[in-house]
């Protein structure tokens, strides 16, 4: 399965790992990348020498192309100019207007992905020099953008800024999602909740339980999970806080219940709050349940731990069987 963003990448397939904060290390960014498709390090928050040594770690454990990922709620620039000193081939860019850094990574010979949450951001970030860009629905897990849903998104998006490559974000889980996406003109799709179930991932097992368990319809969207990143909507599965939060009457900042309490402890004992913005990751101890794990509405369709070549493999080989099934029924 190839596609104009397998050709632009320079990948097999076109999938890509969503940059999943707190659990997408090094091992899993290789593990996607040496299956065909395009892993990604999440690196907003590391400092210039981490950026080297993640980009290090990674290059040592896959010759294939992968990405790192920086979000604009802060100024990435020296991260970004580590991450190409390092010789990372692609940067990903989000959460705000990337048109500054484009040419910094074009000039450096990596490639740049855009994400969008608008057919206008879609096309402001080509014009802008942008190699391709993901348009995420609001049906993503963890941090989302926009407000408009990845059905009607997409399109509108490869509308805009056709022949720039289109990636659908938001609501895929398995090969159905990813032919449905390419059906709406994408060129490929990007995966966070589905690679959260991968055995390369790094999140808590606690985490992983309860998402196997959960339903699409068991997710929460707003700005409950704010403490170390204020006034982000998200979604992540309903939880003991949502709860207690909604039944004491979903108050703001300062008078929730709870607030400013530990819930639990990082590996290195510090201590984790209430309403963090946080993910669950192993070595993590404590309420687990109470955190904030992230998840999209597309969470019913992941069912098990696998590892990560083998989910690439499944999405694949699905959505070239649903293709086929919907090319026989249209003769």
């Amino acid at each position: 399965m190839r596609t104009p963003l397998c050709d632009l990448l320079g990948i097999e397939v076109p999938i890509i790992q969503a940059p999943m904060g707190g659990v997408a290390g090094p091992e899993l960014a290789a593990a996607v990348s040496n299956a065909g498709g395009l892993g990604t390090l999440p690196l907003s928050w590391a400092s210039p020498a981490e950026v080297t040594e993640a980009v290090e770690q990674t290059r040592a454990l896959t010759q294939k192309p992968f990405a790192t990922n920086f979000l604009f709620n802060s100024p990435q620039e020296d991260r970004v100019e580590a991450a190409l000193a390092a010789g990372v081939p692609v940067v990903s860019l989000a959460w705000g207007d990337p048109a500054a850094l484009i040419p910094r990574v074009r000039d450096a010979g990596a490639r740049v992905l855009a994400s969008v949450g608008t057919a206008a951001e879609a096309r402001q970030a080509a014009e802008a020099g942008a190699d391709a860009i993901v348009a995420q629905g609001w049906e993503a897990g963890g941090h989302v953008w926009g407000t408009v849903a990845t059905m009607a998104l997409v399109p509108a998006v490869v509308d805009a800024v056709g022949p720039v490559p289109v990636v659908a974000a938001g609501g895929i889980s398995d090969g159905r999602g990813l032919a449905a996406a390419l059906a709406l003109g994408a060129a490929g799709a990007w995966l966070g909740t589905r690679f959260l179930a991968a055995e390369e991932s790094s999140a808590h097992p606690d985490y992983r339980t309860r998402l196997f368990a959960a339903s699409g319809e068991e997710t929460y969207y707003g700005l409950l999970f704010d403490v170390g990143w204020p006034d982000a909507p998200h979604r992540a599965l309903r939880n003991s806080t949502v709860e207690e939060w909604e039944r004491a009457g979903s108050s703001g900042p300062g008078q929730r219940p709870g607030e400013g309490e530990p819930v639990a402890t990082r590996a290195n004992g510090a201590p984790i709050p209430r309403y963090a913005s946080s993910t669950p990751a192993a070595g993590m101890e404590g309420n687990i349940e109470a955190m904030s794990m992230w998840a999209g509405q597309g969470v019913g369709l992941v069912t098990r731990t696998q590892p990560a070549a083998d989910i690439v493999a499944e999405l694949v080989a699905d959505a070239e069987r649903v293709l086929r099934e919907l090319g026989a029924v249209a003769r």
